[in-house]
């Protein structure tokens, strides 16, 4: 079986860049609502949320994604000042303790964006792919964090009544809408450099839709950039099989980060670090042989990845 050439590239964040496409990195998902579909109310209290950022980081989390509004379907959205109130003490918190943890802040809010960043936040994460606030192009320009630019078809209001798709158009829909995302960054003199991409599993692709996109997911690569990918726990991973529990849930992420890999992700975003760093060890070592020789990393492997 052959699989893809995972692609390489050096992402710049706000004050240092990350190499990319050598090993998979890992970004920890630390919901701080009462809400999110897996972990609601879990790290609400800023005390836990704290904790749990640092046991992530110390279970070998690369990025911390920080989020204080609920993206799960049907989830009723918060003022840019409630989600602020969630996440940038939080932020704080967190670079007081690690002051080199890498942290994302996921937001569609540009006034969120831009506190987020002058609290210490490298990255943004943008699930709506500049769509939702048409001023957070503008911030990502002008203060040049890492940006994710996620596809998302429709808002989490309306999934439960968004009509099934034939399945040979869901890549096209992908392209389409991810191509008109760049080109919104383009025209904001966004910083191509600072761009990592996002499919979107789950924003809106219905059931099995998902799996049409993972299996599809190596002709994204025609965007020359790098590729997140956040399938961890997500509803359509059990749809076929006999129990749906947190056990189960695992497992299937295992299995769906594996063959994302496999097709050239280059970011997880995961609950579980370790499942997710297992899977991810045997994936890399697995394209790492598939490579020419002269691309192969050196095989005592990378563990320091960032640089100022």
């Amino acid at each position: 079986m052959a699989f893809v050439s995972r692609p390489r590239y050096t992402w710049r964040l706000r004050t240092r860049s990350l190499p990319l496409g050598r090993r998979t990195v890992l970004m920890g998902i630390l919901n701080v609502t009462p809400d999110s579909f897996s972990d609601g109310n879990k790290y609400f209290d800023p005390h836990a949320a704290v904790g749990h950022a640092l046991r992530l980081l110390d279970e070998g989390a690369d990025l911390i994604d920080v989020g204080g509004e609920s993206t799960r379907p049907n989830a009723t959205p918060v003022s840019p000042a409630e989600e602020q109130e969630r996440i940038l003490p939080v932020v704080r918190a967190i670079l007081k303790l690690r002051r080199d943890a890498v942290l994302s802040v996921d937001t569609y809010h540009a006034a969120t964006a831009e506190r987020a960043i002058e609290f210490g936040a490298e990255i943004i994460n943008d699930v709506s792919g500049l769509i939702w606030d048409p001023a957070m192009a503008k911030v990502l320009a002008r203060d040049r964090p890492g940006a994710f630019l996620m596809h998302t078809r429709g808002a989490p209001r309306g999934w439960s009544n968004l009509p099934p798709l034939p399945h040979a158009d869901i890549i096209p829909m992908i392209v389409a809408g991810l191509s008109h995302t760049l080109s919104l960054a383009r025209n904001a003199n966004m910083d191509r450099s600072t761009i990592v991409l996002d499919p979107g599993f789950g924003f809106g692709k219905l059931g099995d839709e998902n799996f049409t996109l993972l299996a599809h997911f190596a002709e994204l690569h025609q965007f020359s950039l790098p590729f997140l990918v956040g399938v961890s726990r997500k509803r359509f991973l059990t749809a076929h099989l006999p129990q749906d529990n947190e056990m189960t849930r695992q497992e299937a992420t295992t299995a769906a980060n594996t063959a994302a890999i496999l097709s050239g992700a280059h970011i997880l975003r995961v609950h579980n670090i370790p499942a997710a760093r297992a899977a991810a060890s045997i994936a890399d070592s697995i394209l790492s042989l598939a490579q020419p020789e002269s691309q192969q990393p050196h095989p005592s492997g990378i563990r320091k990845i960032f640089s100022a």
